[in-house]
């Protein structure tokens, strides 16, 4: 495996410091700490000149510096350089009494799949690492216009191939910070690991089939699938696109939707997104009693609890407690008829192969037009080739639906709309508000048994083929020390009620804590 140090570039960025005349860094780390901190304890913090954001991000930076690679994390592929520069800006504005916009100076993470323009965009594979797209993707000019300050990128699984573990070309293994002997799953490890320890406020990931909500589930945070068609994918590697989506992964379910209504717009460069199916403000759905009066159903098909760690099993049961605790009514028999059968006919259009090349075909100067090159290569990490070799076999050139053997596309896809029709007659039937299930029913596994050990994984099957809006949020720690999350399930643009559900849980039990041995950088 080739892997490029970032350390370099880390170094560059604090000479700018040192530019400034400030020792920014070591002024921010005397005044602040920024263990759980949130974006609304950062604006209030500027807004009584407490601190500058420039302080801010500098301190974010030195954190990354002082604990990423020394704590064996390895989670942030890049540093933006830019960072401080954008910092100053706002640090003018506020010292004007401007407007100022939503996130202004929330230091954010995003997953190295994300177009940034500048910083490279890798997709986790050194065949990309002198890539520079022409503009951001959708999300990310969404987030900079609020005043969001992406001061980093983070590893991620080499193309996003695995939703066990995080490993790439372009910097290696991401390790679980709670516990680096074992992983953050993936892809978006990279991510979930840098927002758990604390390296920016919040971060972006994207999920195919688990990754958005498998890391955060592993890291004790807040993370949201959206409904397919409510939020764009332009200027993201794709996957597969008609499973593809992006978001938000928070320590706090307020932080993550904060993200979450500044990203969910419709785009007319994504194809698959709605017009007019967001809500105004999804702020307003953070209601402290928003269990009260919600019906909520246990998917037991998604939770065989033959095979579910028992611990976990236990933290999931408690889970139901606090929810009826909290007003909620607990179905505790929630099912669709014919599941199994209609899940087992519904393929996934394995489109990774041509969706690629679409995608190269954004770029000024791609290094390539084909994955399959890429075998050619060499260029790739070990556990990249089984999934390399299973999509070459795809064509590049035709487009899925026109193959010998065409692939239905969503949402004009038979088994995938009667899943869809099927999972909300269920809900309809029992009257129910919300479905829960363990995000996984097992622990994370030992980061040398990545494979051998991936277990419990709830994420991969009806949420993504059914195009099904799901939140996770932690529900407790395994051996009181790796995260365990519950995951809640809508209908079709119901984001705002698992809000609602989300945040209520949270604010009831307050799960989360930050891991040990990544102290505030004064002590």
């Amino acid at each position: 495996m080739k892997v490029f140090s970032t350390s370099a570039i880390k170094k560059c960025v604090f000479l700018v410091v040192l530019l400034f005349g400030q020792f920014a860094c070591s002024r921010a780390s005397e005044s602040l700490d920024l263990v759980e901190i949130t974006i609304g304890e950062i604006q209030e913090t500027l807004l009584k000149r407490r601190a500058t954001c420039f302080e801010v991000v500098s301190a974010y930076l030195e954190r990354i510096e002082k604990f990423d690679i020394p704590a064996g994390v390895n989670s942030i592929s890049v540093i933006n350089s830019n960072a401080l520069l954008r910092a100053r800006e706002i640090d003018r504005a506020i010292a004007i009494d401007a407007p100022l916009p939503q996130l202004f100076c929330a230091p954010i993470v995003v997953k190295d799949n994300f177009d940034t323009h500048d910083m490279p965009t890798t997709g986790g594979s050194v065949i990309l690492r002198d890539s520079y797209p022409l503009d951001d993707a959708f999300m990310v000019s969404q987030l900079r216009a609020a005043g969001a300050i992406i001061i980093a990128k983070t590893n991620m699984a080499e193309w996003a191939f695995s939703p066990r573990e995080t490993v790439s070309s372009t910097v290696g293994r991401t390790a679980n910070v709670y516990d680096i002997s074992y992983v953050p799953a993936g892809s978006s490890g990279g991510t979930a690991s840098a927002v758990a320890a604390n390296f920016a406020v919040a971060g972006m990931g994207s999920d195919t089939g688990n990754s958005i909500r498998g890391p955060s589930s592993h890291l004790a945070l807040f993370g949201i699938r959206s409904t397919i068609g409510l939020t764009s994918r332009d200027g993201i590697i794709p996957l597969i696109f008609d499973r593809d989506i992006a978001g938000p992964m928070a320590r706090t379910v307020e932080d993550g939707v904060k993200l979450f209504n500044v990203v969910s717009n419709y785009d007319e460069n994504d194809l698959l997104t709605v017009a007019d199916k967001r809500e105004p403000d999804y702020r307003k759905f953070l209601k402290a009693d928003g269990l009260r009066g919600k019906r909520i159903g246990v998917f037991n098909s998604l939770f065989d609890q033959n095979t579910a760690d028992e611990e976990i099993s236990e933290i999931f049961f408690t889970a139901l407690d606090d929810m009826r605790a909290a007003g909620a009514t607990i179905v505790s028999a929630f099912s669709i008829e014919d599941f199994n059968l209609i899940s087992a006919g519904v393929e996934s259009c394995h489109s990774f192969r041509y969706d690629l090349r679409q995608y190269f075909e954004t770029l000024e100067k791609p290094p390539l037009e084909d994955i399959a090159l890429v075998l050619e290569s060499g260029e790739f990490a070990t556990e990249s080739r089984s999934a390399l070799e299973f999509y070459s076999q795809f064509s590049h050139e035709i487009p899925p639906d026109r193959r010998e053997n065409p692939c239905e596309i969503w949402p004009d896809h038979s088994g995938r709309n009667l899943l869809l029709k099927e999972s909300v007659a269920a809900m309809d039937d029992a009257n129910l508000d919300a479905v829960v299930f363990p995000t996984w029913s097992n622990p994370p596994a030992s980061i040398n048994k990545a494979v051998e050990e991936y277990l419990g994984d709830n994420s991969q099957g009806w949420v993504p083929a059914a195009g099904l809006p799901a939140v996770t949020v932690p529900m407790g720690f395994w051996k009181g020390r790796l995260p365990a999350g519950i995951q809640i399930v809508g209908r079709p643009y119901s984001e705002g009620q698992l809000i609602e559900i989300a945040y209520s849980y949270e604010q009831a039990t307050h799960h989360r804590r930050p891991p040990s041995g990544l102290s505030a950088l004064a002590e």
